[in-house]
């Protein structure tokens, strides 16, 4: 069986480029990491040629790689990257010595991920156009070295988001490829993207079941379809695995009715046609019969309880995080499916949210400072409430308001 080694790259002294926030190396290794233990999960050997923040010059970096599993052509080198200069999306590079049979399948699974793609490509030095430009892929020899770019940190469209909230979506786009191009089966992780699939444009009932690996009619089952119509921006589950992910009983959901529309639902739960098209992922205000909509009860006058999504830091635990939020360790292991009290560093958990807390979501211009000012209260709580490990802050993002 092909081995895999990871490569993130830069590190210590050589930070890559960096803006909006993303530091390069920081990523990359958030990035390297997270892959190395899906492939860990799915029985695929690999191994980190960085797993902390060091310096490692170019040939220092080379002969790692090479001392790991050797030179051979069963050895599969992914190098972990961003990119900048103003562009948006995934740009992925292949040897010269390669075909694009792998670098199509992470161009694939990139788009389902939810990230556009420039283009797969092989680039040659200008000096000699029979070598590869990049040395991680020119001087690694026989392996079947792959540069990833994963989006671009000054991009003006929506790849910042992307790299601060879907780096792992992104990660797994390739680690599910990976697992395909190997040959071992695939198992998506609980909650991810395999889940649920947005339509695009072009899109048919029978090419995503083919996706999936679903008939038609399995498919309209999961997701309640009378018809084989669908509407670009639609979310679709296409995992039965997904039945109660995004709609967790303490949210209002919504069953469209012939002859309902957006305005018609939003009056009747006195909320906006934008929060429910927010909630659910929606580009467009078609509807289909049978759909299910999660509303935004927020304007209720009876006290609702939210679930907001908090990322794990170190030395946390459910004891105090259920402090915190006001709930309990079995209120968290229930809502979250949790079998033990164990957590990881990174990983998100739904906290239940009950009373007049109210949830915001950050609009174009906002800033910790002005929203604090506009609810009169302050930075240092809008952070601690919220877990937040920076000022950034992402259009559309959620945060709770003390």
């Amino acid at each position: 069986m092909k081995k895999v080694v990871i490569d993130a790259g830069h590190g210590g002294a050589d930070p890559g480029t960096s803006g909006n926030g993303i530091i390069e190396k920081d990523y990359n290794l958030k990035i390297s990491k997270y892959m190395s233990d899906r492939l860990n999960e799915l029985g695929i050997e690999n191994t980190l040629v960085r797993d902390k923040d060091e310096t490692l010059s170019p040939s220092d970096r080379v002969n790692r790689i090479k001392s790991i599993y050797g030179t051979g052509k069963d050895v599969i080198l992914i190098s972990n990257h961003l990119n900048s200069g103003g562009g948006d999306g995934a740009e992925i590079i292949y040897a010269l010595r390669n075909n694009d049979t792998l670098s199509k399948k992470i161009a694939d699974n990139m788009l389902l991920a939810g990230q556009n793609v420039r283009k797969y490509f092989q680039r040659r030095l200008p000096s000699n156009p029979s070598k590869d430009y990049y040395f991680i892929i020119r001087d690694t020899l026989n392996n079947e070295s792959i540069l990833m770019e994963y989006g671009f940190v000054d991009s003006n469209k929506d790849d910042v988001n992307q790299i601060k909230n879907n780096y792992e979506g992104l990660a797994e786009a390739v680690v599910k490829s990976l697992a395909e191009y190997i040959g071992v089966p695939y198992k998506a992780p609980s909650g991810s993207i395999e889940n649920y699939y947005t339509v695009k444009s072009g899109d048919t009932l029978w090419n995503i079941a083919s996706k999936y690996g679903l008939t038609v009619n399995k498919l309209k089952e999961l997701n309640n379809l009378s018809t084989n119509l669908i509407s670009v921006g639609q979310k679709l589950i296409v995992s039965e695995n997904a039945s109660n992910i995004d709609e967790p009983s303490n949210n209002l959901v919504h069953i469209v009715q012939k002859g309902d529309t957006l305005y018609s639902i939003a009056k009747l739960y006195n909320t906006t046609v934008d929060k429910i098209k927010k909630l659910n992922n929606l580009s467009s205000n078609t509807l289909q019969i049978n759909q299910k909509l999660i509303i935004n009860d927020n304007a209720s006058s009876t006290p609702q309880t939210n679930l907001f999504t908090y990322n794990v830091v170190k030395d946390d635990n459910l004891y105090n995080i259920a402090k915190k939020y006001n709930t309990t360790v079995s209120e968290l292991k229930n809502i979250n499916n949790l079998k033990t009290d164990v957590l990881q560093i990174g990983q998100k958990i739904q906290i239940p949210i009950i009373g007049n807390t109210k949830v915001y979501y950050v609009e174009k211009g906002d800033t910790l400072y002005s929203i604090s000012r506009k609810f009169n209260t302050t930075v240092t709580d809008i952070v601690n409430l919220n877990n937040l490990i920076s000022s950034n802050l992402s259009i559309g993002q959620k945060l709770l308001i003390p």
